[in-house]
């Protein structure tokens, strides 16, 4: 069961932050531009993690000219299901899932199928920059399915639900898990419907759930109860998120993350410019938390990402271990 829920005025009282303020207080101030094509490219990114010892989603291969569109047929010919997603897409646009493939027709999550024709179309779009930051020319992104873990059944539909982690200097904030739904059309992204789920940095239990920005208590296509919620590996998830600062130097990011079935925690992907509606779902607000960090200063020997948090659990933790 959840805590009382919070109202949208009480938001307020307790340190929400706005646009404005992410953007030139946090965004403007900790992270070096410079180090925004480690994180906006996810193929660059991939590899960043990779380097740092994290799993990550399997890459099948990429695309990156016109003339090898047709080239996705045999790539993909022996793996039962894959993902096609633009390396510098954003908030989840032009993401194709497919979970299945027969003779040339392609099973989506939701079981409407598209042919061989809708799969090259959809790539020639990515690399014209239809769903990329800028509109800028992409290269299309082919990775495998993550299965996710059997403990999130009936949280999530049409879609693999994510941990999103606020990482500042190093140390997890706040944290949300984001679950698809038919509305979001099998997306993790909150403007279009998914739930949010707010998530205890200290035991990774259910804080509190919205939709479009107001309170739920279940899936709204499952029943499924969001109280009951509770991440698995949660230790593991934030030290992850933690050495994404040791992995990127960007001061303030998004960690995005999956528990796949097969391989356990998986870093998907990094953000420079996370939203805020991770402050809705928890019912709280981030500057404290921010402003409680920077007061720690910059010591001679910087915590490690265990220790940053072990930190980050006993000052903003709500349930305890």
């Amino acid at each position: 069961m959840f805590s009382r829920l919070t109202s949208p005025g009480k938001l307020r009282a307790k340190g929400i932050m706005g646009m404005n303020q992410r953007n030139h207080s946090y965004i403007g101030r900790y992270n070096d531009r410079s180090k925004y094509p480690l994180v906006d490219d996810k193929l660059k990114t991939k590899i960043i993690a990779e380097a740092a010892g994290c799993t990550v989603p399997a890459l099948i291969g990429t695309i990156s000219t016109q003339a090898d569109v047709k080239s996705i047929h045999k790539m993909v010919k022996n793996w039962p299901g894959f993902v096609i997603k633009p390396a510098q897409g954003s908030g989840g646009k032009g993401i194709l899932v497919v979970i299945s493939h027969k003779d040339g027709v392609y099973t989506k999550p939701s079981g409407s199928t598209i042919n061989e024709e809708d799969v090259e179309r959809h790539i020639s779009n990515t690399l014209a920059g239809l769903f990329s930051l800028g509109g800028k020319n992409d290269v299309a992104v082919v990775e495998n399915l993550i299965k996710f873990d059997d403990c999130f059944e009936g949280y999530s539909v049409e879609g693999v639900p994510d941990v999103r982690i606020i990482v500042f200097k190093g140390y997890p904030v706040m944290a949300m898990m984001r679950c698809s739904t038919t509305a979001s059309d099998g997306k993790a992204n909150l403007h279009q419907g998914a739930v949010g789920i707010g998530i205890d940095i200290a035991t990774g239990r259910a804080v509190r759930a919205v939709q479009f920005d107001q309170p739920v208590t279940h899936h709204p296509d499952t029943g499924q109860e969001l109280g009951q919620l509770q991440v698995p590996h949660w230790d593991r998830l934030l030290e992850l998120a933690a050495s994404a600062w040791e992995m990127t130097g960007l001061g303030y990011m998004g960690t995005d993350m999956v528990l796949d079935k097969e391989e356990g925690p998986m870093v998907l992907e990094l953000n420079a410019r996370p939203g805020l509606a991770i402050q809705i779902a928890n019912g709280s607000g981030l500057l404290p938390r921010l402003q409680h960090i920077e007061n720690l200063g910059t010591p001679a020997e910087y915590p490690k990402p265990a220790e940053r948090v072990a930190y980050a659990a006993k000052q903003f933790g709500i349930f305890s271990k």
